[in-house]
């Protein structure tokens, strides 16, 4: 198969990557048989992970590594999870290929996994870490929309600092089903625990607006 980065984005994303503090492990959930993307996002990691030696990538299958699927709350394939250095895993999950536009989220939610600040005041940190009920954010995108990784950055965000949030990255062309299902119209599309939804690259308080109502 050919490579998926050309030189010029590997030489970019490997400078972005030099902004990573500690080491992050990456687990990559596919399956046997019919599985949209799963190929092209294995190698996307495997070329991503050459790129900066504090990066490790793991294999997994859906069917036959079921238990650790269910540790991370993961049904579909392919599905990424991101672990920090401790191998923790704070909520920031990649269902579906992070590639096109939205490997800008994918490489903001690994450097921010490795310890890089993020760029929030304290006031809004303080309203998050504050937050004390399970939110389940689902961001629905489709990799040719230049708006969409700033919400999903956004929401991973949000999970990065509160254990109680989780939150997914949806390709909504390769989970057509799941686009109707939630009524995706447009991208990005933000469901919060299947109730409360926003549309666009809203700020973060537009986030916590809809989690109070919860």
């Amino acid at each position: 198969m050919a490579k998926l980065l050309n030189e010029d984005a590997t030489k970019q994303i490997k400078e972005v990557l030099q902004g990573m503090v500690n080491k992050v492990t990456m687990i990559v959930f596919t399956k046997k048989g019919k599985c949209n993307t799963c190929k092209e996002t294995k190698q996307l990691l495997q070329e991503v992970k050459p790129l900066n030696d504090k990066i490790n990538v793991l294999e997994k299958d859906l069917e036959d590594d079921l238990d650790e699927a269910k540790k991370y709350n993961v049904t579909l394939a392919p599905t990424i999870i991101i672990l920090d250095k401790d191998d923790k895993y704070q909520g920031l999950k990649f269902t579906g290929i992070p590639a096109g536009h939205e490997i800008n989220s994918f490489l903001s939610a690994i450097l921010t996994m490795s310890g890089k600040n993020i760029e929030i005041d304290d006031k809004t940190i303080e309203k998050i870490k504050n937050i004390d009920k399970a939110v389940d954010i689902k961001v629905f995108i489709t990799l040719s929309c230049p708006h969409c990784p700033g919400a999903v950055a956004t929401s991973h965000a949000l999970a990065y600092l509160n254990d109680n949030v989780e939150a997914t990255m949806i390709e909504a062309q390769t989970f057509m089903d799941l686009a109707r299902e939630y009524k995706v119209s447009g991208v990005p599309k933000i469901v919060i625990n299947d109730k409360y939804e926003i549309v666009g690259n809203q700020p973060i308080d537009a986030y916590l607006k809809e989690i109070e109502k919860l």
